[in-house]
């Protein structure tokens, strides 16, 4: 039998993550014995020095080099946003295993929304300036509205992640205190995924509030969600058995945020979140956003189609606007839902004039509608950053989040979008409200003047499409979002091309 030593350092979340990476090599290779190593790094040891205050690179990684390149260990396993840029000659990257979720999350405690009625300010572990620096621009209309605006302080946290989230279970007013902390996804869910993790942080989630981070507005730290597999230079037997770990994606994805860093400031990128993701629409697409000292950085990185020449743009927002909506009802399916249920609003106006409990698990489509529902007291969950249902479909099926299965929630829409969400997995889709079309004829009259102008067109729904569509010129160029309009252009015979959003389209559209 051959056996391979692993060298990891000995957090909680370390091991899981070695013994994750070993379970993979082993059904890779069966018969192959791993053992792991704990290797103790300065960066574990010293937990007094907040992290954006530390100024050496190889501050998780240098005792663990040691130990490889003098033959101690075989291999190590490192979260590759702990890893510095330059690595030692001697070792080699070996693998950058399938990437976890690399969103971040807040963990709250439980009677947050009675604090933020009573006007308590809270208290938000997270040492990153990134982290807090967008973070305190969402949690400014995120939170569910009280009528004052939250005052939020943070807190700097080092430590083990267990040890992060007993500081939400201290009593309030000890120094150590939280009320919430900012953690990466990927971390909790590969502790839930490992026994011995999740024995030690199951109790700890056990009455708490979560807030999934939009990758819009709060994209993580470039290669969060990665690890780094590594091994001696010269050591080809072992460089063969852990190749096989490696996902070409997840190198692409990677490969895609640094090169989104090199382009910036140096000064800017301790700041700046950018996270990669492939959309099955919109191919990969890079997320960058930051307050810098230069300023608020925004941009979304993609493959834009080339821009056209001479187009006349028409928005299908400005038929919604002329549109009137009038709420369906009663609705007894909303009366009964019950604690805890789970609830995707589709648009915030599904939920303009009707009531779930205060406790269900409410995720929207967008940030948009995450913006609306919070000022109406809403206490939103996460967001699908306006990229379609099936775009955030991992993220409700990530098994730490304790959602339920997508055939016991509940969808709310509008009374044409019904029928897009048969095909969801989704149980129950209920229509809250009706869009009637425009209703004064000279208004109608110049939508369909104005259309029949036009040469290139953005629908922010099917319904808009066919509203239009007797007036829309021979060769008309079609344009929407990324998940089910995109379908029913389609299906109803428009060839569209997809864009994130209507603000990208716009963007394309004028150069």
């Amino acid at each position: 039998m051959q056996r391979l030593r692993l060298g990891t350092r000995g957090s909680l979340l370390a091991l899981a993550q070695s013994r994750l990476v070993a379970s993979a090599l082993q059904r890779l290779h069966p018969g192959l014995q791993v053992d792991l190593v704990t290797v103790s790094t300065r960066g574990d040891r010293n937990l007094a020095v907040p992290l954006q205050d530390v100024r050496d690179p190889d501050f998780f990684s240098a005792e663990l080099d040691e130990a490889l390149l003098a033959g101690e260990v075989d291999f190590c396993v490192h979260s590759l946003k702990d890893l510095p840029a330059d690595r030692h000659a001697g070792i080699v990257l070996a693998a950058l295993p399938p990437r976890d979720n690399p969103r971040d999350v807040i963990v709250w405690r439980r009677d947050i929304p009675a604090r933020l009625a009573a006007g308590e300010g809270l208290r938000v572990g997270s040492s990153s300036l990134r982290r807090q620096g967008n973070v305190a621009d969402v949690l400014a209309w995120a939170l569910p509205a009280t009528g004052r605006p939250p005052v939020v302080t943070f807190v700097p946290v080092r430590g083990a992640v267990d040890a992060r989230l007993a500081r939400l279970h201290v009593p309030r007013g000890a120094p150590e205190a939280l009320d919430g902390v900012v953690l990466a996804l990927a971390g909790l869910a590969r502790l839930w995924n490992d026994p011995a993790g999740r024995q030690v942080i199951g109790p700890l989630l056990g009455d708490t509030r979560w807030m999934v981070l939009p990758l819009t507005k709060c994209p993580s730290a470039a290669g969060q969600g990665v690890l780094a597999v590594e091994c001696r230079a010269g050591d080809g037997g072992t460089l063969d058995l852990l190749r096989g770990l490696h996902d070409p994606e997840t190198a692409e994805l990677v490969a895609m945020e640094e090169a989104a860093l090199a382009g910036s400031e140096a000064a800017d990128r301790q700041a700046l979140g950018v996270t990669a993701i492939r959309h099955g629409e919109l191919g990969p697409m890079c997320f960058v956003r930051g307050a810098t000292p230069a300023g608020m950085i925004e941009r979304l990185d993609w493959n834009r189609p080339p821009a056209p020449r001479g187009a006349i743009g028409f928005d299908g927002i400005a038929w919604q606007k002329a549109c009137t909506r009038q709420p369906a009802g009663p609705l007894p399916q909303l009366a009964q839902l019950g604690l805890d249920a789970a609830v995707f609003a589709a648009y915030w106006h599904a939920l303009q004039h009707h009531a779930i409990p205060a406790d269900a698990r409410l995720w929207v489509s967008g940030a948009e509608s995450w913006r609306q529902l919070a000022a109406r007291g809403h206490w939103v969950e996460g967001c699908g950053d306006n990229l379609g249902f099936d775009a955030v479909r991992a993220t409700l099926e990530c098994p730490v989040l304790r959602l339920p299965p997508l055939q016991e929630w509940t969808a709310l829409t509008y009374r044409w979008a019904v029928p897009g969400w048969r095909e969801s997995g989704i149980g129950d889709v209920i229509a809250t409200y009706d869009i009637l079309p425009p209703a004064d004829a000279g208004v109608l009259r110049g939508l369909r003047e104005s259309a029949a102008r036009a040469t290139h067109f953005y629908w922010s729904s099917a319904e808009q499409f066919h509203g239009l569509r007797a007036s829309l010129p021979a060769g008309a160029r079609h344009a929407c979002g990324a998940g089910k309009t995109l379908r029913a252009l389609r299906a109803a015979g428009a060839d569209a091309q997809p864009f994130p959003n209507g603000r990208e389209w716009q963007r394309w559209l004028h150069g």
